[in-house]
């Protein structure tokens, strides 16, 4: 049997806190990081939601915000592998699209899908990548931010 959920995660860039990185599928961009108490990863807070949808165990705004704040652990990553202890599975294929004026996605998608496809265990074809500035009708679009929506499909045992 196949299980699907999808996730979404949106940030707003943090124009404040020009120190921060900002880091999407856990790859280092140029420009401004995203608002957050973590590194605001929306592409593995997406995954992390979607996962999440699949195992019913609340991961963000959950377990992630006590690793945050109170062990300061703010690597998206680990927020991943944390939900992926619940799931009663293997993930068999994740779908992102991304939606951003900026950073230009496409160049970094080949580092992104490693990324991801190194962090759930699978291969790298079963990893889906797609980047969208949607003309500009929303904030994400306008440059404001980034926003992320994640399909994840996976098998039982």
């Amino acid at each position: 049997m196949f299980k699907v959920a999808i996730g979404q995660d949106s940030h707003r860039f943090d124009f404040e806190n020009p120190g921060k990185r900002l880091v999407l599928g856990g790859v280092v961009f140029d420009g401004p990081g995203l608002s957050g108490n973590s590194d605001a990863d929306v592409v593995l807070h997406a995954l992390t939601n979607a996962i999440s949808g699949i195992t019913g165990v609340n991961i963000l705004g959950g377990i992630a915000d006590k690793l945050c704040l109170n062990e300061g652990i703010t690597d998206s990553s680990v927020y991943v592998r944390e939900a992926l202890k619940y799931l009663n599975g293997k993930i068999c294929h994740v779908s992102f699209s991304i939606e951003c004026r900026k950073p230009k996605i496409t160049p970094k998608i080949p580092d992104m899908k490693k990324s991801i496809a190194n962090l759930l265990d699978i291969e790298e074809k079963d990893v889906g990548i797609t980047a969208t500035t949607g003309e500009g009708l929303t904030d994400f679009g306008k440059g404001l931010g980034i926003q992320c929506f994640c399909i994840v499909t996976a098998s039982d045992a």
